[in-house]
């Protein structure tokens, strides 16, 4: 593989599966893609790498003014601001998407659980499913049922990844599933805090796998609606259905060490997919 620049390095180390999916995109905008996930990766950390709030919040703030071209003339030489700043110069990217996303993951400094289904699916819909839409803007589709597909695509994706990166939360004291389910099921944050994966815990998490389910095949209603340029923005689909399996295998135990490993067949189960230009 040739030499990989700052960005897609860091996707690849850090969301290889969608690095995986960018590299059946068009060589010209394949760059664009690293850029915008390597964008989303400097969001979704920072919550992890402040000691307190307010530390938080400042760095959210330098990104917005970073998007909107400021960040005190340090952005354009910023190993992931500049190459952002191409990409919304060369493709249909709104500052005003980018914004969104930087106001949705700033949410994440808050330590108040999510309360109930409806915050969870907003939460999905305002991150990983907006980051599935930009990803088509990256790649210049505008048709409504590709967005339509992206937007089911990144709910079932947001909440397979919040169930992926419950253990390592959970290390962290930090929780994304909605509190109404927990309560209903009969587990407690605490329970899960202490990585014991309860029954109560694997109900909520196999009505979590179901609900990703659900708009994974909502998303698949629009197949034959949907070009193959595409593809690459919705092939995480395929993945999102391996690793959904992978999760009712392990009997719905999210701290199964099994599932850290990466899942076999992957690429070769995207290729056979982005051959038939099929997600």
């Amino acid at each position: 593989m040739p030499d990989l620049s700052f960005c897609a390095q860091q996707v690849r180390r850090q969301d290889n599966d969608r690095f995986l999916c960018a590299l059946f995109a068009p060589a010209a905008r394949r760059e664009g893609l690293f850029a915008l996930y390597a964008f989303n990766l400097e969001l979704a950390s920072i919550a992890d790498k402040v000691s307190e709030p307010l530390l938080g919040r400042m760095r959210f703030q330098w990104w917005r003014e970073a998007v909107d071209g400021d960040a005190n003339g340090n952005a354009a030489g910023h190993q992931v601001a500049g190459p952002l700043a191409r990409t919304v110069a060369e493709s249909g990217l709104s500052t005003a998407s980018l914004l969104a996303l930087i106001d949705a993951r700033e949410r994440d400094l808050d330590d108040r659980p999510i309360p109930d289904q409806a915050a969870f699916a907003a939460y999905a819909a305002d991150t990983a499913g907006a980051l599935a839409e930009m990803s088509l803007d990256v790649l210049g589709i505008a048709e409504a049922a590709a967005h339509e597909a992206a937007h089911h695509v990144g709910l079932a994706w947001a909440g397979l990844g919040i169930l992926r990166s419950l253990p390592f939360h959970a290390v962290r004291r930090r929780l994304y599933l909605p509190a109404e389910s927990l309560e209903a099921a009969g587990s407690t944050a605490q329970e899960i805090f202490s990585g014991k994966a309860s029954p109560a815990l694997r109900r909520v998490v196999a009505e979590v796998v179901e609900w990703s389910r659900h708009h994974l095949n909502a998303a698949r209603m629009n197949r034959g609606r949907v070009l193959a340029a595409a593809l690459p923005a919705l092939l995480p689909a395929v993945l999102a259905e391996i690793h959904l399996e992978r999760l009712r295998r392990a009997d719905f135990n999210p701290f199964d060490r099994d599932l850290a490993r990466p899942a076999p067949w992957r690429v070769a189960r995207l290729w056979m997919h982005a051959r038939r230009s099929r997600f």
